[in-house]
């Protein structure tokens, strides 16, 4: 098969690194893989395997040439996104749906035709949002946001997924499509669950990678973005009433940095609490990890446990809404806490008390990067398995 990965950047980000990991999983397979990205950039994720080529689109410039696209752009920011907030892609997506049909012509006809497109990320298809077509999947990675404006939300949704075969990367995010269809009145070509890809066998080579600043001794482990989503607050103060002798490493960096490690400090565990920053290989530090912690308000499928497992590492994670249960099932469901800050510190001493448990990979079966591609080419000639949840 002729497979095309579509994704608006190539930022060190989770979707992103999905998408890559995705792009990577084709090409292990035995297919031919294409990567298309929106944005030129200098640095970013980059797939391992040779087989995959990348190109770039990119797209607001080709829009801003056609002149068209350069008056819609500044209607847009001048005037309309002002008067209806985070609508610009609205005005400007559906000419970049054309922009991507022609640049496929262009495409195809120097590769020939390819047998499935998988756009990932709601980010990603705002920008060509016009763009329709059967062989075409749309990856909803994150929960649809039911609490906003319902008339801009309808507004929204009728222009991102009516007609459009749409993919939920678990079943919590197609719990909450389910709920927005019902209230903005919009019906998609089919929706199906497929979760995101876990490729173990290149975690495995890149968790063994020499970092020195690794603790010697054992320590706690969480590895995520320092944004609200991620609710290192309640990670913060769960960790405190815990009061482990492990240290917490927290790995990535973000916008609320300041604010924990000043956090960190009113708790009185400033010692104990190291602040890595962004790591272009998280997994040598979630390996050597006694235990990985999660404590986010919501996440789409939960990836970073899947890659936490397969580093060989036991994990907790409080229960939030999304797809952490797509992961933690069967066995693993005694690693979820609630969401608050007595149950979470409770889950990290039950952890800590007993011998490191052995993690057993058939905990990755369903996403191992084989499984997910199957998935995503088995209805290639027909939509068998693939209907509107209703």
């Amino acid at each position: 098969m002729r497979t095309l990965i579509v994704v608006r950047s190539l930022k060190m980000g989770g979707m992103e690194r999905v998408a890559v990991n995705l792009a990577d999983a084709f090409a292990d397979s035995g297919h031919e893989s294409h990567l298309l990205v929106f944005r030129r950039q200098q640095q970013g994720l980059a797939p391992t395997n040779k087989d995959v080529k990348t190109h770039v689109l990119p797209l607001r410039w080709w829009s801003r040439l056609t002149g068209i696209g350069l008056l819609l752009e500044l209607l847009s920011r001048l005037i309309l996104n002002p008067l209806i907030r985070r609508s610009h892609f609205v005005w400007t997506g559906w000419l970049g749906g054309w922009l991507f049909r022609i640049w496929l012509t262009g495409f195809e006809r120097r590769y020939g035709r390819v047998d499935r497109i998988i756009f990932r990320g709601i980010g990603t298809f705002e920008m060509v949002w016009s763009y329709r077509e059967d062989r075409a999947r749309f990856v909803l990675e994150n929960n649809l946001h039911l609490q906003d404006s319902q008339w801009r939300q309808t507004l929204f949704a009728r222009c991102l997924y009516p007609g459009k075969h749409l993919v939920c990367v678990s079943h919590g995010v197609a719990d909450t499509l389910r709920e927005g269809m019902r209230r903005w009145g919009f019906t998609p070509a089919s929706v199906s669950v497929i979760v995101n890809p876990c490729p173990v066998k290149a975690i495995r080579e890149a968790m063994s990678e020499t970092q020195p600043a690794i603790p010697d001794q054992p320590y706690l482990v969480n590895v995520a973005r320092l944004v609200p989503q991620k609710d290192h607050d309640l990670l913060l103060r769960a960790y405190a009433k815990a009061a482990p002798d492990e240290p917490l490493v927290i790995v990535g960096d973000g916008p609320l940095r300041q604010t924990l490690e000043a956090q960190a400090a009113s708790l009185g565990i400033a010692h104990d609490v190291v602040f890595v920053g962004h790591q272009a290989n998280p997994y040598p530090w979630m390996h050597h990890a006694r235990l990985f912690v999660l404590s986010s308000r919501v996440e789409g499928m939960g990836i970073v446990l899947t890659e936490a497992l397969a580093c060989g590492t036991p994990v907790v994670s409080v229960d939030c809404p999304g797809g952490i249960r797509e992961v933690l099932k069967g066995e693993l469901e005694q690693a979820i806490a609630d969401h608050d800050v007595d149950s979470l510190a409770s889950k990290i001493r039950e952890a800590l008390a007993g011998p490191e448990p052995d993690v057993n990979d058939d905990w990755l079966t369903d996403f191992l990067p084989e499984t997910v591609v199957q998935r995503f080419l088995q209805s290639v000639n027909e939509n068998s398995g693939q209907k509107v949840i209703s």
